[in-house]
């Protein structure tokens, strides 16, 4: 017992096993074999590693976005002149990553809470009984008024006319307003911490500065109508009923370089606004809402309603950074190492399944015990020398210059061998 415990061990510490291999000499078998190898190595050094970088780790930015818009707008409606500034067109005023710039508007001055006919073409009524609260949206009195023909509502009076849009829009001259973008991202995985006011960007190149794809790709002051033209949009038709615009801000840095090679990129998409060019959502045309002053006058409480039509511009920061590490890189050596077996299966499904010499193929490949008796070792001595008998003759076969392609129908290796 002592004795078969003490072989084990021996044998598990100072034995090897090794499969034992086949050589097989066929045209077509090695052709499709190393043809498919050679798809693998291209896939490994084309795609895993040239395009998808595999031999890199990857990290995502934590970003902050300031903005601040710039320029003063003039308006001169019925005699009415007015000029607006940030305070009065950006929404909300923060600075935030999303906001708002007006473009065009409907203002409707002094309302007051009390009763009032509805607009004409709304609620028509030809009697009382045609203006009982609840049928409409708006909290009816029940009364028709009949110089217009429209049911008496309680509101904010008088009620606000939308139904014609200013065109062209009021504030065309926000065409020339300015933006300034401040953008910070920081890569925690690889400790850097970078801004769009790169190297060279200073307080003197900003002051004079002005955003172009070519000449200036890194200035971050942008004009709003060169804004809309690179998003694909016409700026009076935007400027007309509103719309929504994206600004990506895309960081794709890769850290093996200088940190210095790390430099934003800016891209702007129009997202919604001009229906005669892209939107084909026509039944929500356009970008508004409303907002009110609110005042008092001779102790009544009045407001003035703006219905604000303006572009929505949305700063979206996408970031990827990529820098050399040695557990993806074996990672991806040792998934391509395993897909060069891929090889190995076909070229055995082949060889088995699909080659008119399949049933010799097989009794090569594979050996066939008995588990009902077991071979003495006189028996496993036979079987090894019938093995090198068949091998011998078969190289010497081989060696008179005959036909070695097991596919050929006269002259092959097996054949003679098998027929011997």
């Amino acid at each position: 017992m002592k004795s078969q415990i003490t072989n084990a061990i021996s044998d598990f510490f100072f034995e090897y096993e090794t499969p034992r291999q086949v050589l097989v000499r066929n045209r077509r078998v090695g052709v499709v074999c190393r043809l498919i190898q050679l798809g693998v190595l291209a896939y490994i050094i084309g795609w895993v590693f040239i395009y998808e970088k595999g031999y890199q780790s990857t990290d995502t930015a934590v970003s902050s976005v300031f903005s601040k818009m710039k320029g003063v707008g003039y308006t001169n409606v019925n005699g009415s002149e007015r000029v607006w500034d940030v305070a009065d067109y950006v929404f909300p005023p923060q600075g935030d990553s999303s906001f708002v710039v007006m473009t065009n508007y409907i203002i409707t001055e002094g309302q007051k809470m009390g009763k009032c006919p509805e607009l004409p073409g709304k609620h028509n009524c030809k009697t009382d009984t045609d203006c009982e609260g609840g049928r409409f949206k708006r909290e009816m009195t029940g009364v028709c008024v009949n110089s217009t023909k429209t049911c008496e509502i309680l509101a904010w009076c008088p009620v606000e006319n939308d139904l014609i849009i200013p065109d062209p829009p009021l504030l065309m001259s926000a065409e020339n307003y300015t933006l300034f973008i401040k953008n910070s991202v920081t890569f925690p995985l690889f400790g850097v911490t970078r801004s769009n006011l790169v190297e060279g960007i200073d307080s003197a190149y900003i002051s004079r500065c002005l955003f172009h794809p070519e000449k200036s790709p890194l200035c971050p002051i942008f004009k709003l109508g060169d804004i809309v033209k690179l998003s694909g949009f016409n700026f009076e038709t935007i400027a007309s009923e509103g719309g929504a615009i994206g600004i990506v801000v895309d960081w794709t840095c890769n850290f093996d370089l200088d940190v210095r090679h790390c430099k934003p990129q800016y891209n702007f998409h129009g997202l919604y606004g001009n229906p005669s060019e892209t939107d084909s959502a026509r039944t929500s045309v356009g970008y508004n809402f409303r907002y009110a002053k609110y005042y008092l006058e001779d102790k009544v409480e009045k407001r003035t309603l703006l219905k604000v039509f303006g572009i929505r511009i949305d700063i979206i920061v996408q970031s990827l950074a990529r820098k050399f590490d040695i557990i993806p890189t074996l990672t991806a050596i040792g998934s391509g190492v395993g897909i060069f077996g891929v090889a190995t299966v076909v070229c055995d499904l082949v060889l088995l399944y699909l080659l008119p010499k399949r049933e010799f193929y097989k009794n090569m490949k594979f050996k066939y015990t008995d588990t009902q008796t077991q071979p003495d070792s006189e028996s496993l001595a036979l079987d090894s020398s019938v093995y090198y008998t068949l091998e011998a003759k078969a190289r010497e076969v081989q060696d008179d210059g005959r036909p070695n392609d097991p596919d050929s129908e006269a002259g092959s290796t097996e054949t003679e061998v098998s027929k011997k």
